[in-house]
Formats: C-alpha cells, structure tokens, sequence
C-alpha cells in the first residue's frame, strides 16, 4: 500500500510539472531530476545542476525567486517524457 501511494506521489508531481512550465517550483523540479535517475552534481547559490549516467544533456536549475525559469521547466519536461514512464 506504501509503494502504491508513493507511486501516485510521484506521478502527481511530474504531471503537475509537465502541464504547467511557467510555473514550476524550483524545490519540485530538483525532486523530479531525483526521481528520473538524476543525481545532484553541485552548484552554488541558486544554482543546481544534475547529470545521469548515459545521459548527455545535464539538468541545471536556478531559483528565481522559488520557481525555475521556463526553458529550464521544458528541458525537465522532456526527461519527463523520455524517463518518466521507466524510472
């Protein structure tokens, strides 16, 4: 029942994400590139960047003012759509 209800977290937190790019938090958009397989690999300030092995295009997120600019909510969309459906 645990892993069910944790499931349905995650699937509500990528779908909120991928309907919604202007207005991501930048909170939940390190939680997603944790749960697509990405690991945090630093950054400074207001900055986090993220990797995934055998992946060539690195997530890096800046927190404006508690949301993640556009663009960087539709680069994460797209690991939505390639990784979401598998991790």
């Amino acid at each position: 029942m645990q892993y069910h209800l944790a499931m349905n977290a995650r699937r509500k937190l990528l779908a909120a994400i991928a309907s919604n790019p202007l207005q991501v938090r930048f909170a939940a958009a390190c939680k997603a590139a944790g749960l697509l397989g990405f690991t945090h690999k630093g950054g400074q300030g207001s900055h986090r960047a993220f990797a995934r092995a055998g992946e060539p295009v690195l997530l890096n997120f800046q927190n404006r003012a508690g949301f993640v600019p556009p663009y960087q909510a539709r680069q994460l969309i797209a690991m939505i759509e390639k990784y979401g459906a598998r991790s």
